[in-house]
């Protein structure tokens, strides 16, 4: 059975393969467990309770959500078969950003999750001219509980009518419009239908080991953002259990307990990963010492295609043996595939990862492509590690004479809602201009060089590309955050936010007093020479005019709080240039 409409996804496993543990949530120190036909009447209910307040197709509902949980996925698929148009918002995004989004997409009805959230949303309701009521899923005082449309939809149920109005839902009907975080300017509601969600659903998850029965995911990535939603979607589709972890900082625990084979993380989480692992190597004395970190750099060499070098080999068998596989225990223990999206991934950090025996498969694609555009696999030699894979079934991806990536497909979004003529600007005929430029290599791979509009000149007329240097930069354990500026300069520098952590335990291994506050380590000589350094190392790698020749350490730590970051933790670079101006200036005068 093949699924056109998202909710045909729910129906085809409550027919095919009904699960015990479809969604699970950890409510009051216990695991709560919601089976497929529990999932599938909920959402049936709050169908019917929308049909009796009056909700109709293409109406706009708002989610909100500061964790992922089931109650989110039960409101959200009860809203597409209604044919009714869901919008996600992020939790840690301003009052005014939430004022905005929902006057632009005629929300009539907002789900939040807490009191937190409830109370920022309440605080413009009475500016929000078509929000009608908002509704909770914790238990609020003074506010409407998601558990009365429930009660509401028990009186009123009706299968009949709830099946006519399914019936209704076209394949290409809008499902979801999704505002883009952005790195610069005002969100543009990205609207997708049906048909691209599902077609990538089926489409991306080929590509994944999920034929294996008995297999459960960890989901902690935003179900606002579209990597994530396509992904619960596509453990939907394939019968795989899902897990919400209670949030980002009980990740740990959480692995613990569940024990997944698979999730889905952004590559500056998984840099935190590696970092407290780099930093355990550190706390160790002497023999034990030198040979975690031998095993670290016999996980930094591991290719998986490559079992040619018998020496390596034994030394990988030893070094997962005594060291690497611990790491995957602190994990669960199952952990086989980690998908990594939203930005570019450091190969080391798949090489390290895969040599402990959980491989990171990196995966491409924007809001606008639902999002996957490549993926890699581990069959059949499908993985790469520095690219993003091969183009999925039924997408197409042709390189523009400049370099940018155009994609075509049934994946690609309907437009930007209320804004034409932007949808005009990203379109070249049925192809979608993604912004970014890449190479496919004799193989098929699609490797990601630059964002377009990052590239910059300096004033010698060299076209410095700004991801890639900061990509090799990073790989430093020392700098935590990069970018490079110098766009009409006469070289390349950077901005760097050096890692607290990592900087204290290098400078006390140095025997070099210093205070620990943020200040001061910045403005440590030390410790700046230090990473100079480690700069310099990557030279070879580029050019004369593409080296970084200057830099200054911010004392900030650049976070989605502070504006420094989007909600997916990309780097704001026009907002970091912005604030560290005076920096800028400085490097420059």
């Amino acid at each position: 059975m093949t699924p056109s409409r998202i909710f045909d996804i729910l129906s085809i496993q409550r027919k095919k393969k009904p699960l015990d543990r479809c969604l699970n949530d950890k409510k009051n120190g216990k695991w709560e467990t919601l089976s497929t036909q529990k999932y599938y009447e909920s959402v049936n209910l709050i169908s019917a309770a929308f049909i009796e307040i009056g909700i109709k197709p293409q109406d706009k509902i708002a989610l909100i959500s500061s964790n992922n949980r089931s109650e989110w996925s039960i409101i959200d698929m009860a809203i597409l078969q209604l044919g009714a148009i869901t919008v996600p918002l992020y939790p840690n995004i301003s009052s005014n950003d939430y004022k905005y989004i929902l006057n632009h997409s005629e929300s009539a009805y907002c789900f939040v999750s807490d009191q937190h959230i409830y109370d920022k949303v309440f605080s413009i309701k009475s500016e929000v001219k078509m929000l009608k009521e908002i509704y909770t899923f914790d238990v609020i005082d003074g506010s409407k509980n998601w558990s009365e449309l429930l009660s509401i939809g028990k009186k009123t149920w009706n299968k009949k009518k709830i099946e006519e109005v399914k019936s209704n839902v076209e394949s290409d009907s809008i499902a979801t419009i999704i505002y883009t975080s952005g790195t610069t300017g005002v969100p543009k509601g990205v609207m997708l239908s049906h048909d691209n969600i599902v077609s990538n659903v089926i489409s991306a998850t080929k590509k994944f080991p999920f034929e294996n029965s008995n297999q459960k995911a960890l989901s902690f990535l935003p179900l606002c953002h579209i990597f994530e939603r396509t992904f619960i979607y596509g453990y939907l589709f394939n019968d795989i259990e899902v897990y919400f972890a209670e949030s980002l900082d009980t990740i740990s625990e959480n692995l613990k307990e569940v024990k997944p084979n698979f999730m889905t993380a952004v590559p500056r989480l998984l840099e935190k990963v590696y970092d407290k692992i780099y930093a355990k190597g550190n706390e160790l004395k002497g023999l034990k010492k030198s040979l975690y970190f031998w095993a670290v750099e016999v996980g930094l060499k591991y290719d998986p295609y490559d079992k040619s070098d018998f020496i390596y080999n034994i030394k990988h068998w030893i070094a997962k043996k005594l060291i690497l596989s611990k790491w995957k225990m602190a994990l669960g223990g199952n952990l086989e595939i980690i998908c990594s999206g939203s930005a570019p991934l450091q190969p080391r950090l798949a090489r390290v990862f895969a040599a402990a025996g959980m491989t990171i498969v990196e995966a491409y694609g924007l809001t606008e492509t639902s999002p996957a555009i490549s993926v890699n696999d581990l069959r059949n030699g499908g993985l790469k590690i520095g690219t993003v894979g091969k183009i999925i079934e039924g997408v197409e991806v042709l390189i523009a004479a400049d370099g940018e990536i155009l994609c075509k497909g049934p994946n690609v979004m309907k437009g930007y809602f209320k804004d034409p003529e932007q949808t005009l600007e990203v379109m070249e005929g049925d192809y979608f201009k993604t912004g970014d430029i890449g190479m496919l290599d004799e193989e098929g791979f699609l490797k990601i060089t630059d964002r377009k509009k990052q590239m910059f000149k300096t004033s010698g007329g060299k076209y410095i590309a700004p991801q890639v240097i900061e990509n090799q930069l990073k790989q430093s354990p020392l700098i935590e955050q990069i970018i490079v500026v110098g766009e009409g300069k006469n070289m390349p520098s950077a901005l760097i936010q050096p890692c607290f952590e990592q900087s204290l335990i290098w400078l006390k291994e140095q025997g070099i007093p210093c205070k620990h506050d943020q200040d001061s380590l910045c403005e440590n000589e030390k410790l700046l020479e230090k990473i100079y350094d480690e700069i310099r190392l990557h030279d070879q790698k580029f050019g004369k005019w593409e080296q970084v020749k200057a830099i200054r350490l911010t004392p900030e730590i650049w976070s989605v709080e502070e504006g420094h970051l989007t909600p997916t933790m990309k780097v704001k670079r026009k907002v970091i240039i912005e604030k560290y101006q005076y920096l800028i200036d400085d490097i420059y005068s």
